[in-house]
């Protein structure tokens, strides 16, 4: 009997060793599918509405859903909370209605359903004249009634006051809020859309709404897990400032009972990992040593290396995927300094873009002429030549302009509102960004000839883009990203962007260029949006407020590891939440 116990014990032992060796084997299983990606920073903030920063859009993606988004493989116009795109109505008035279903089976994380007033909530948070969002604003100044169905809590109609070309992707492209979560409250129920369309400057005095802004522009809105979180298969899980943004998949999230219907429901990442390196070297150190499954926008030198690399590219694939996004330096029109655009051209005679792009970039970009991207081919003005390198031509447009080196310092001088004033300016690029440091410091060299002096100045991320936005500049190096749509170029160089805090840092804008860029977004004529697009790049070339460098492919690195992994134009080139797990992955 002692015998057959003690073997039953071993049994019983080797069983749970197993199990317990099975478990390990799983859990290692597990995180082998989690995908660690590296950011160069913190994000900005993780409140969808407020954020304009790229890199936290890209993380709170994961976390929020629209109606509508643009497929990722595809590029097309697709639904996401919505049970289908939304029919079309154009009224006597010349309005568009935009009539929508939200899928039954889309829940909040507290198991209530989302409806339609969630998403006339969201866009009155929008349009909150107190709401910290002043870049999201003009994507919806056309937006002016929401109107429910009686019938049906999950059916709704979006009106647009205009035939805004952006209409249909305006009309679902916004992350949507959970009610009950940002507005606990409640103090926006008593205001409608139409009111906060037509009466904003009314109401930016009115209490509840600057009560309900002061919670919504709060830091705990911005980053607390406990105040954060929308209808999306992840949740904020933990943020170490200056180390690591962690989202963790939801247990039952409501989209995977339609998984596979398009890439905004394929979540099979337990855990997402946003590593922050603030210094690119050190990020492709931890690249290499296995410690970061994804990283983008490698050096070019650096990316040049790895793809003739045979122990690199055994454990990772790299891509090139086109990259809708364009390069530019910006130039503070308001500084006086800068007042004529003549010595705005001067500094775009000073840099020899064929160079940048040969000895920064290795050839992975091409010369950009202005804010409209080559692939957009109809609308693109290849008419325009960028400004050549002509240190000559400079130096004759200084001239024109008046300034001298009359004290014979080296630098030129000239005076300025009465006051003697030395050409010396700051330029401002963000920390980390080796290739924009490098420009800086070819520009630098290049001023030098020609008697102007150039401080390059290094900042940490969320420190420049506050002075950019709040043109605390002189010239800063910057990047736009666009979208496989005809782009509206209000937020960026309509003057009345750069008085409301919208993102036009170099205060541009003309009479004409304004007149324009408001036609466009209203003209639903291809045709004359052509004539108009082409004609207001002409205007933004000539005033040089911007000075526009190239448009660039990406330089992305994935772990092999994962399949599901095939790049995309769309930023950030990838969508790691769908990576799965190789079954011969290895170790």
């Amino acid at each position: 009997m002692r015998l057959k116990y003690v073997g039953f014990l071993s049994i019983i032992g080797i069983t749970i060793v197993c199990l317990l060796n099975a478990c390990k084997g799983s859990k290692k299983s597990n995180d082998r599918a989690n995908v660690t990606v590296h950011i160069l920073s913190d994000p900005e903030m993780l409140n969808p509405i407020n954020s304009t920063d790229a890199s936290a859009n890209d993380i709170a993606r994961f976390m929020f859903q629209s109606l509508n988004d643009i497929d990722f493989k595809t590029l097309e116009l697709i639904p996401v909370l919505a049970e289908k795109r939304p029919t079309i109505e154009k009224t006597p008035e010349g309005q568009l209605r935009f009539h929508y279903s939200i899928r039954p089976e889309a829940k909040w994380d507290n198991g209530s359903p989302v409806t339609a007033k969630d998403i006339e909530f969201t866009l009155k948070v929008i349009k909150n004249p107190k709401v910290n969002d002043p870049s999201a604003k003009p994507y919806y100044e056309h937006l002016v009634d929401f109107i429910y169905d009686s019938s049906d809590p999950l059916k709704f109609t979006i009106v647009f006051d205009t035939s805004y070309m952006l209409a249909e992707q305006n009309s679902g492209d916004f992350s949507v809020l959970p009610e009950y979560f940002y507005d606990p409250k409640g103090l926006m129920k008593k205001f409608t859309i139409k009111q906060l369309d037509q009466e904003k400057e009314k109401l930016a005095n009115d209490p509840a709404i600057n009560e309900y802004a002061s919670d919504f522009n709060s830091e705990k809105r911005m980053r607390e897990k406990e105040f954060v979180g929308g209808s999306g298969p992840y949740k904020l899980d933990e943020w170490v400032t200056g180390q690591r943004v962690v989202l963790k998949r939801k247990e039952n999230w409501w989209g995977d009972k339609i998984k596979g219907t398009n890439i905004y429901f394929e979540a099979n990442a337990p855990k997402l990992t946003y590593k922050v390196v603030n210094d690119m070297t050190s990020a492709l150190v931890a690249l290499k040593a296995g410690d970061l499954d994804v990283m983008r926008a490698i050096k070019p030198k650096d990316f040049f290396e790895l793809t003739k690399s045979d122990k690199f590219l055994a454990k990772y694939n790299t891509y090139t995927p086109m990259a809708l996004v364009y390069s530019v330096i910006c130039i503070n029109t308001k500084r006086p300094i800068f007042a004529d655009r003549r010595t705005r051209e001067a500094i775009a005679h000073l840099l020899d873009i064929d160079k940048m792009i040969e000895t920064i970039m290795y050839g992975y970009a091409k010369p950009a002429i202005g804010p409209i991207h080559p692939s957009k081919g109809k609308i693109y003005n290849s008419d325009i030549k960028p400004y050549d390198y002509n240190l000559d031509k400079a130096k004759q447009l200084l001239t024109e302009v008046g300034w001298k080196d009359t004290n014979g310092d080296g630098t030129l001088d000239k005076m300025i509102d009465g006051k003697h004033t030395e050409f010396v300016i700051d330029y401002l690029y963000n920390s980390g960004n080796d290739s924009r440091k490098q420009t800086g410091l070819l520009l630098q060299e290049e001023a030098r000839k020609v008697g102007i002096i150039i401080n390059v100045l290094q900042q940490e991320f969320s420190i420049f883009v506050d002075n950019c936005r709040s043109h605390n500049f002189d010239i800063c190096y910057g990047a736009w990203i666009g979208a496989p749509v005809p782009p509206d170029l209000k937020q960026i160089y309509h003057s009345q962007s750069a008085l409301n805090k919208g993102s036009n840092y170099t205060s541009f804008g003309t009479p004409e260029s304004d007149a324009l860029i408001d036609s466009i977004r209203v003209e639903l004529d291809e045709e004359k949006r052509v004539r108009m697009y082409k004609r207001v790049q002409q205007i933004i070339h000539d005033e040089v407020a911007s000075i526009f460098l190239y448009t660039q492919t990406e330089r992305i690195a994935i772990h092999k590891r994962f399949t599901n992994a095939e790049p995309s134009v769309m930023r950030p080139g990838f969508y790691e939440a769908a990576f799965t797990l190789s079954e011969n992955s290895g170790k």
